[in-house]
C-alpha cells in the first residue's frame, strides 16, 4: 500500500471517526497539525447537521472542507459551496408516506436549520446529540425553507422498521440506511459520493491520491471513489464488502492508526 502520494483524507462521523460516545479523540487533532504539515487537505463528511459537525471539529472548522447531510450540502469556512434541495412535492410525498408509522420521527433538514414534531420528548432529547439547531413545528409541510435531506428515525432498528416503507421511492430519491436508527432520503444527487466527486475535480485529486473512511451504507458511494477506501471494523456488511481495506474499531482509533501509517 503506497501512500506517498495521497493529497487529501475523507473521514465519516459517526461509527467512524467519532467513538461510541460520540467524542472525537485527542490524537486526531494532533494528526491534523502534521496533515496540514504535508499540505494533506483533510474533509468532513457526514449524514450529520452541518452545525453539528463544526461542534465537534471546533477548533478546525475553519481549516476544513465540510460534506453535511449526507452530501446536500458542502461548506469551507462558513461559505455554502453546494446545495442539492428536495423539491417541495417530493417533500410532501415523504412526509405522507413516514408520518403514519408507529415509532417513526422524521427531521426536516435544512441549511441552517431542523424541523420536527413536538409529539417525542425522549425523541427531542435524543436528537440534541445530533441537532445543534432545531425547531419544533406542528406541521412540517408548512415549513418553507429549502429541504436539503429528510432524515427518518426509529428508536430500535431502521433497516427493519424504516426502509421497507420508503424502499418504494428509490428511483426518484436517494434512500440510505444511514445508521442503526437513521433513514436517510434525498434528491438522487444528494450522497457523499456526488459531493465528494465535485470536491475531487475542485482540487484536482484522483482516486490514488485521497484515502476515504466509512462505516455504513451512506458512505457507500464515496468509498468507491478511492483506491484507498477503509471500512471500520464496526462498519455495516455492505461496507465491509465495498472498502478495498479494513481498520480497527471507531473505539479503537481506526481512523487515527491509519493516519499515522500515512504521516
Amino acid at each position: 500500500m503506497d501512500l506517498s502520494q495521497i493529497k487529501m483524507v475523507v473521514t465519516d462521523m459517526d461509527g467512524t471517526l467519532l467513538n461510541s460516545k460520540h467524542e472525537v479523540s485527542p490524537r486526531f487533532f494532533e494528526i491534523f497539525e502534521e496533515l496540514k504539515k504535508k499540505n494533506i487537505a483533510f474533509v468532513a463528511a457526514s449524514g450529520r447537521q452541518y452545525h453539528s459537525m463544526v461542534d465537534k471539529l471546533d477548533s478546525i472548522k475553519n481549516e476544513i472542507l465540510v460534506i453535511a447531510e449526507n452530501g446536500a450540502l458542502i461548506k469551507k469556512q462558513g461559505k455554502t459551496l453546494l446545495t442539492t434541495p428536495i423539491g417541495k412535492t417530493e417533500v410532501d410525498r415523504i412526509l405522507d408516506t413516514v408520518r403514519p408509522l408507529p415509532n417513526v420521527h422524521p427531521v426536516l433538514c435544512c441549511q441552517n436549520n431542523a424541523f420536527v414534531g413536538g409529539d417525542s420528548n425522549e425523541f427531542l432529547e435524543m436528537l440534541q446529540e445530533y441537532y445543534s439547531e432545531f425547531h419544533i413545528v406542528d406541521d412540517q409541510k408548512e415549513v418553507d425553507e429549502e429541504v436539503l435531506k429528510i432524515a427518518i428515525y426509529h428508536f430500535e432498528n431502521s433497516e427493519k422498521h424504516i426502509y421497507p416503507n420508503v424502499k418504494h421511492l428509490e428511483g426518484d430519491l436517494k434512500v440510505k440506511v444511514s445508521g442503526a436508527n437513521w433513514v436517510d432520503v434525498s434528491d438522487m444527487d444528494a450522497h457523499k459520493g456526488y459531493a465528494l466527486k465535485k470536491v475531487m475535480d475542485q482540487y484536482n485529486v484522483a482516486s490514488n491520491e485521497i484515502m476515504v473512511f466509512g462505516d455504513y451504507n451512506n458512505d457507500l458511494e464515496m468509498l468507491e471513489l478511492s483506491d484507498y477506501s477503509f471500512a471500520m471494523a464496526n462498519a455495516h456488511p455492505n461496507v465491509l464488502k465495498t472498502a478495498k481495506y479494513t481498520t480497527s474499531s471507531n473505539d479503537d482509533f481506526g481512523v487515527e492508526r491509519i493516519l499515522e501509517k500515512l504521516l
